[in-house]
């Protein structure tokens, strides 16, 4: 199985136009078009009734005391952890390709709704959901895609894993709200191929 993108080149830094977050000169950053990416994939195996498609960013900062302090940074060496932008299930059988924009144009304050999603897919919520509880103007459910926005003062170029999970079943076994974890449990088992991109992004100004 093959995954591909007009939007996202493997290894490569991301355009701001897929990010929450761009870089600003007076504020360190600004909200950027949030733009979900094109996706195309192929080669799937006999079997598929459904596809998955998650984004996760395996770089995010284990502790945050420092995190978008102005006179501290992020060290490049502390511990990372998964932070997941995007959980996307159901989708049928016959899909092949996501269209740039078909599953977010902008920064939604307080997120989109959920769980339902173009396609007769199902979107769980990204964590932003956590990220934001404590910020009266932007707390909700983030349902579906986010794109990044990574600490403007951390020494690491932070990833973005872009994956297609070819499965077995035509909808996982999900019901209500659901986050990476709860998806990446219920297709235990079930899938029959994978493939992925990576794309790089970072608001800090010394690493651009």
């Amino acid at each position: 199985m093959k995954l591909t993108s007009q939007s996202i080149q493997d290894n490569q830094p991301i355009a701001g136009e897929f990010a929450f977050c761009i870089p600003n000169e007076k504020s360190h950053v600004c909200l950027g078009s949030n733009k979900s990416p094109e996706l195309s994939w192929s080669g799937a195996p006999a079997g598929t009734q459904s596809f998955a498609v998650f984004c996760v960013d395996p770089d995010v900062p284990s502790v945050g005391d420092n995190v978008n302090m102005e006179d501290r940074v992020v060290a490049a060496d502390l511990p990372r952890v998964d932070f997941y932008h995007w959980v996307l299930v159901d989708l049928p059988a016959q899909t092949s390709s996501l269209k740039a924009g078909q599953f977010s144009t902008e920064v939604t304050p307080c997120g989109k709704a959920g769980p339902g999603a173009p396609l007769g897919a199902r979107q769980g919520i990204n964590d932003y959901t956590a990220w934001f509880a404590n910020d009266p103007d932007m707390r909700g459910d983030y349902y579906g895609y986010d794109g990044p926005c990574p600490p403007w003062n951390d020494l690491r170029v932070h990833r973005y894993v872009f994956t297609v999970y070819a499965l077995d079943v035509a909808k996982l076994d999900l019901a209500g709200k659901f986050n990476g974890a709860d998806a990446l449990k219920a297709l235990k088992g079930h899938v029959l191929a994978e493939a992925s991109i990576t794309g790089t992004y970072t608001l800090n100004a010394a690493l651009r």
